[in-house]
């Protein structure tokens, strides 16, 4: 009972001031100050004056807190914005999707699956599936998957290769021809075609 009556208290008004352009200022009790617009827009100053807040009349909210990180909500999109002093911006989709973007270029999307996605000012791309599968993509274009079960693949504009986890390297040209090497040093070369043009131990 005690609480409820204490924030009566904070709620009440202590002074209201209407100015000339239609917009209403109340002074609460608590020190608090709420600016009401024609629009309907409010905004909200803390007693201390380090943190505002405000609602607009679209039902998007804009935070500023005391260390200065803006937090903007936007109702019709149901997102959210954080960009912090430091140069960090964060945003929040409805689906739990979370893109950070960092000052130095980076971006990271964490996927409502906990997929990672890491994206490089200098071009270079890395992906972290939940399985443990690990996708590297160079600027150029040439990619890197390691598999959670240990097998790693590597494509290029020239080939395709696997290697497996015992050493054997399966390799396919751009032109069709493919060279396996056996982890027991067996070789096998096949053509275009895919007829064995060599196998040896």
């Amino acid at each position: 009972m005690l609480h409820q009556e204490r924030r009566k208290n904070e709620e009440v008004v202590q002074e209201q001031i209407e100015h000339r352009d239609g917009k209403v200022e109340e002074v609460l009790a608590d020190g608090r100050r709420i600016i009401t617009f024609r629009n309907g827009t409010k905004k909200e100053i803390s007693a201390d004056k380090r943190m505002t807040m405000i609602n607009f009349f679209n039902g998007d909210i804009k935070k500023i807190m005391p260390d200065q990180s803006v937090i903007y909500y936007y109702a019709d999109a149901q997102t959210t914005h954080a960009a912090y002093p430091d140069g960090l911006e964060v945003l929040q989709f409805p689906n739990n999707q979370i893109e950070k973007h960092y000052p130095d270029g980076t971006q990271e999307i964490v996927f409502p699956d906990h997929t990672v996605k890491r994206l490089y000012s200098d071009g270079f791309k890395e992906t972290f599936f939940p399985d443990g599968t690990i996708v590297k993509v160079e600027k150029n274009g040439d990619k890197i998957v390691v598999f959670s079960n240990g097998q790693k693949e590597i494509h290029t504009a020239q080939f395709k290769r696997r290697e497996y986890p015992d050493g054997t390297v399966k390799t396919v040209y751009c032109n069709g021809r493919q060279e396996t090497k056996y982890s027991s040093g067996r070789v096998r070369i096949k053509d275009e075609e895919g007829n064995i043009i060599l196998d040896k131990n």
